[in-house]
């Protein structure tokens, strides 16, 4: 049976058979021996997006550390209130920082621990996810958003529907109005002043 270690764009974790592109962690365990998870969604405030492989590291899944997490692509991932991770992904990570540098006039580049203090604020509401309304015609590419119960990703003039193997149906992204969105807000201004999230193939179709 696949475990509960798959995340979707609300940062809900379930169990699916299909892995996804990147992996992750909340900063620590939040599963018991029994390989299933705690009443607990995170350890801290670290929460990461890593590469599937680094450095022939090999890890027995929900085991005695961290508790591995697994992502369709990145802005699931970042729908989900996850940052790169600055071991494995350490060129990515900086370029994130740098543009949350750029795009809050920041006078050196962010820390690690001062992105997260923010982005948990931003993600979370008490224990659950915390939205955003937000007009969508100033939505960046990679920005995620809820329309009839569904979570859809921004990308060009299409919202491509999410789902745990790929993304599916696509339909016209509407040019006025509000949408309610996932994707916490920093990641959002981080997405505006230049970085670009990996796709999953699927939303190239």
């Amino acid at each position: 049976m696949p475990l509960q270690n798959r995340v979707d764009p609300w940062g809900e974790m379930f169990a699916d058979p299909a892995r996804g592109l990147f992996m992750g962690n909340r900063g620590g365990r939040i599963h018991g021996d029994e390989r299933t998870l705690m009443r607990r969604r995170w350890a801290s405030r670290q929460w990461i997006c890593c590469v599937l492989d680094f450095n022939d590291r090999h890890r027995s899944v929900w085991g005695q550390g961290y508790t591995e997490l697994f992502f369709l692509d990145e802005p699931t991932a970042l729908a989900a209130g996850h940052r790169p991770c600055f071991e494995c992904r350490r060129r990515d990570a900086l370029h994130f920082a740098d543009c949350w540098q750029r795009c809050f006039r920041l006078g050196a580049r962010p820390r690690a621990a001062e992105m997260d203090r923010r982005l948990h604020g931003e993600r979370l509401d008490g224990r659950a996810k915390r939205r955003h309304v937000l007009p969508i015609d100033a939505l960046p590419d990679g920005a995620f958003i809820v329309l009839d119960g569904d979570a859809f990703a921004v990308r060009g003039r299409s919202l491509l529907r999410w789902s745990p193997s790929g993304y599916t149906t696509r339909r016209p992204r509407p040019r006025a109005g509000e949408a309610d969105v996932l994707t916490p807000p920093a990641i959002l201004a981080v997405l505006k002043a230049g970085y670009v999230p990996r796709w999953h193939p699927s939303a190239a179709n």
